[in-house]
């Protein structure tokens, strides 16, 4: 999954990248409002991490800007403001979470869990497609109790895939989604590693799960 944060105060910006890296979420980062504010609107996130208080643009300008512009990422406010009616105006306004700082890792971890599953409708962070199972928390493929062996390249745009079912994932999504993992990933790769998936999903299942749409991407159908 891929998370944003818009965060000002660098220490925390870069613990917050490394621990939810190691998590091996898909994270990018910035301290400034309108950097931020762009990076929301024109890349697509799963989650934004959001604080308030921000150089050249706040927090909840940005997010009335976001809902303005039917922009429905899940968004997590985590602020130094913790009166009730700082929390009640957040959420008011289109936040989906408010957590008040100082807070816990692990908390924090959870409420992003807890709206991921709630965004793609992921029942105990796991999906089922085909006798697959996705299990997000693991990062891993099963058939049959058989673990499917699927690179990180592989594995990303499956659950991607997965948790986006019933809509086209263009070429650009997909590259714009691996991107801050691997670098830089061109139309050809993602064509490479899509054909690899779909060679280990059909051994596995017999059905090769993921369709094409000539032109403009990949699709998983809903049942």
């Amino acid at each position: 999954m891929k998370l944003l944060i818009i965060e000002d105060s660098e220490r925390l910006r870069k613990s917050l990248e490394l621990g939810l890296t190691r998590l091996d979420f898909t994270v990018a980062a910035t301290g400034d409002g309108s950097k931020g504010l762009e990076l929301a609107l024109y890349q697509d996130y799963d989650l934004i991490i959001l604080d308030l208080m921000l150089p050249s643009l706040d927090g909840l300008s940005i997010l009335k800007t976001l809902r303005a512009k039917k922009k429905n990422t899940a968004v997590l406010i985590l602020s130094a403001k913790d009166e009730l009616q700082d929390r009640v105006k957040g959420l008011e306004i289109g936040a989906d979470d408010y957590l008040c700082k100082p807070f816990a890792f692990d908390e924090l971890h959870a409420r992003i869990n807890c709206l991921l599953r709630r965004a793609h409708h992921i029942e105990l962070a796991t999906i089922e497609i085909a006798g697959l199972v996705i299990d997000v928390a693991l990062r891993q493929v099963m058939f049959k109790d058989e673990l499917i062996k699927l690179t990180p390249h592989e594995y990303t745009i499956f659950e991607h895939l997965a948790a986006n079912r019933g809509r086209i994932i263009t070429y650009a999504s997909l590259e714009n989604y691996l991107y801050d993992n691997f670098a830089t990933v061109t139309r050809n790769a993602i064509e490479a590693h899509v054909s690899a998936l779909r060679r280990k999903l059909r051994q596995a299942c017999g059905d090769a799960v993921i369709k094409t749409r000539r032109g403009f991407g990949y699709l998983i159908e809903k049942a």
